[in-house]
């Protein structure tokens, strides 16, 4: 059986402030942390039980050498933590940045525990490729990483590293990129990962020629996935770790349905050009930028494709810009384009390939000779406010008050979606990784393999269960490309 820890708590961050500390002096702790702090922290408690229910060192658990993340990483090493710090702001009304990005509580709590497992001799880094129109140092103010590297630096004499993975930032205008900034990147480079064969696109019928990436040239896109190449730019940063905990926050996603493990992986790239996010054309035509045959669909795939062409050439800026006015103004956003649809068959397999990517490829740049993953990465998805609706970018809170962790992304992203009320097999990037007999980042073959163990972060109480024994308390609204689609019991 492969296990899931997940513990319950108040579905709120009301009353925690940075440097988010424990609250109270747990045994394992006593020799890193001079001071808990007295300002009770519910979701530390939640973080600490979840690792419990995970079953890491548990004969050690509430001792003074309990340590979890030194089961999955000896002491020396380097830790990195990858959260999900997509974007600063949330432009949904209803919706608050607590569903879009990684609370700085979950982020402190797992970054105590990386310390500990590294010991004075290692190092514990938090690495991320956010959104291009990021801005990074509100991300940082936003979540208290300032002040939680500030403590560790002040209290601890240890350094908390914090680096933005992009190679470029950007401002939007009216949809239109109107400024671009170049960034110092990931300061131990980029590694250029080509997949080839072992890709979850091999063999799938896609033509490269139809991808479409995150800037205006799809030349980039299309070159790096043809002629049987399929590569990805990634941070030597991340693929040089001994130890890769994945921060994900629990919420909807309008290309691949969901976001938790197995997306979360896109923030570990160096280069987002080289990511497919769809192909162009609708369905019938051997795309998934959009369903159906609509005279109107089709005539704004074409107009994108000749804005694409002009902004390229950086011009026509103006004009595109007047026209996405217009057609905001007239359609407003409730139509499907850009792939954000349960019929977008290229993002999930790109995040199956990241995945692969980083499960395969070893410290020393070999890729995929080795029989199984060549180093273990722990998930610990914040779900104390998750994210419905128009995820990832817009969603609407839901104050759900879960943390789960597990070292089996697939069982992980099981347990998340049974919470959420959808269906597993509905979701393409966890159905197919199941069935999938290639580079396998699971040992999941069939959802009965999972079992969560449920601890309550207040005491000592377990409860096991079966996957089929978790279930929403109340069902998630899905992106609007999803609706009618992934939910439980759906025709």
């Amino acid at each position: 059986m492969i296990r899931v820890g997940l513990a319950r708590t108040q579905p709120s961050y009301t009353g925690l402030e940075p440097p988010f500390g424990p609250g109270k002096p747990f045994p394992e702790l006593a020799g890193l942390l001079p001071d808990a702090g007295s300002t009770p922290n519910h979701v530390y408690a939640a973080v600490r039980a979840a690792l419990r229910g995970l079953g890491l060192d548990a004969e050690h658990f509430d001792t003074t050498q309990w340590n979890p993340l030194g089961a999955l990483v000896s002491r020396g090493r380097r830790i990195v933590l990858k959260p999900n710090f997509i974007r600063h702001w949330n432009p949904a009304a209803g919706g608050t940045i607590a569903s879009v990005i990684t609370h700085g509580s979950v982020l402190r709590a797992v970054a105590d525990y990386a310390f500990l497992a590294a010991g004075a001799e290692g190092s514990v880094a938090v690495a991320e490729a956010p959104q291009h129109d990021c801005d990074w140092n509100e991300i940082r103010r936003v979540t208290g990483l300032d002040a939680i590297a500030r403590f560790y630096e002040e209290t601890l004499g240890r350094e908390l590293e914090l680096i933005d993975l992009r190679r470029e930032a950007v401002v939007y205008r009216d949809g239109v990129i109107v400024e671009r900034r170049r960034l110092p990147g990931d300061p131990k480079g980029y590694r250029l990962v080509d997949l080839g064969g072992r890709s979850a696109f091999a063999g799938s019928g896609i033509d490269p020629r139809r991808f479409r990436g995150a800037d205006y040239d799809p030349g980039p896109t299309t070159r790096h996935h043809l002629d049987g190449r399929n590569e990805y730019l990634l941070s030597e940063t991340v693929l040089s770790a001994d130890l890769v905990v994945n921060l994900p926050k629990l919420k909807t996603h309008k290309k691949t349905g969901v976001t938790l493990a197995l997306k979360n992986l896109v923030g570990i790239n160096g280069d987002k050009n080289l990511l497919p996010h769809h192909c162009v054309g609708s369905a019938a035509e051997g795309g998934d930028e959009y369903p159906g045959r609509s005279a109107l669909d089709r005539a704004r795939s074409l107009a994108t494709e000749l804005a694409r062409g002009m902004l390229k050439r950086k011009v026509g800026s103006r004009l595109v810009r007047m026209v996405r006015r217009v057609e905001a103004a007239a359609r407003g956003d409730a139509f499907i384009r850009s792939g954000n649809w349960h019929g977008n068959r290229t993002t999930w397999r790109m995040c199956v390939d990241l995945n692969r990517c980083l499960y395969y490829s070893d410290a020393h740049g070999a890729h995929f000779d080795a029989p199984e993953p060549v180093r273990p990465v722990l998930t610990v998805i914040d779900g104390v406010v998750a994210g419905e609706g128009e995820g990832p970018l817009a969603p609407l809170d839901v104050p759900l008050g879960v943390v789960l962790a597990a070292t089996d992304p697939i069982a992980l992203d099981l347990a998340a979606v049974r919470l959420m009320g959808f269906d597993e097999k509905r979701l393409p990037k966890l159905w197919e990784s199941i069935h999938d007999a290639g580079l396998r980042i699971t040992a999941v073959r069939s959802p009965a393999d999972v079992e969560v163990w449920e601890v309550d972060p207040s005491g000592f109480a377990e409860q096991r269960r079966t996957l089929g024994e978790i279930e929403a308390r109340r069902p998630f609204a899905p992106h609007s490309g999803w609706r009618g689609h992934v939910e439980r019991g759906a025709a």
